[in-house]
């Protein structure tokens, strides 16, 4: 008699900490991906009651975490890195997905684990700054993404994608002229900012100054992805404005085939 293959459950790890605002609806997308979200406090992690490794998937979502005391995302940051740092690098290196949104893009810079050229470091190489408006942008974005990036986040997606922006310290910058060299060349600009047509430009399509327009990054591995906008906030379609104004086929939304493509490589791989 043939066994049943049982589902495979992927659960995913949805990182908060005092000030994490985006959490409920990141896990929102993740169960419509297919994945079992579990929103887990940083304390639960450095207190042992719940371990990293537990999980298959790990995102860190937007929001203003310790109220940006210090910089955007810096005191995350550095419990990450020195506090959590044996566990993180256990689960990168076990191949896991992890995924920063916004305030979490943040994090991962500034912790060191992107763009990670090399690996078990942590040296922090780039980071994001103030917006070249000097204002919270809080608007729709259009994202291109890098047909060349090994990033697992983004395959199948081959045309720009509506995703919206909230954020006041979203600018790329790199610690110098080669940091920002190896990135574009390496191909780990997973996404760019674009208009509607897909072309790019200056204000408003990039919304902060990123240097090469950049929305997101990967390490080199495609494993981490690094993004400022929030792919969380279009996951269906009538969540965009203009969505009466288009013709589709189908309700999701743009946003949900980035956490897709990450429980599926969980599925396939873990």
């Amino acid at each position: 008699m043939a066994r049943v293959r049982q589902k495979k459950e992927i659960r995913a790890a949805v990182l908060r900490a005092a000030g994490t605002n985006c959490d409920y609806e990141t896990g929102y997308a993740l169960t419509l991906a297919g994945a079992r979200p579990v929103l887990v406090h940083v304390r639960e992690l450095l207190d042992g009651i719940k371990k990293l490794n537990d999980y298959h998937l790990l995102i860190i979502p937007g929001g203003f975490s310790y109220g940006d005391d210090l910089g955007a995302g810096k005191l995350l940051a550095n419990e990450v890195r020195y506090l959590l740092g044996e566990e993180m690098t256990r689960f990168v290196k076990a191949g896991k997905p992890v995924l920063g949104i916004c305030n979490g893009f943040q994090v991962l810079v500034k912790a060191g684990f992107l763009p990670e050229f090399q690996p078990g470091e942590w040296s922090q190489e780039m980071s994001l700054v103030a917006n070249d408006s000097a204002r919270f942008e809080c608007r729709w974005t259009f994202l291109k993404p890098n047909p060349k990036s090994p990033c697992v986040f983004t395959q199948g997606i081959t045309e720009p994608i509506p995703v919206p922006i909230a954020h006041g310290e979203g600018k790329v910058v790199f610690r110098d002229a080669l940091i920002q060299e190896q990135v574009v060349n390496n191909n780990l600009v997973a996404f760019q900012y674009v208009d509607s047509e897909g072309n790019a430009g200056p204000y408003p399509v990039n919304p902060n100054g990123s240097a090469w327009d950049i929305a997101g990054i990967c390490d080199p591995t495609g494993r981490i992805l690094g993004m400022m906008p929030h792919p969380e906030r279009h996951v269906h379609q009538w969540q965009h404005p203009w969505w009466t104004r288009r013709r589709h086929n189908e309700a999701r939304g743009a946003g949900l085939r980035i956490f897709e493509n990450a429980v599926q490589l969980c599925k396939d791989s873990l």
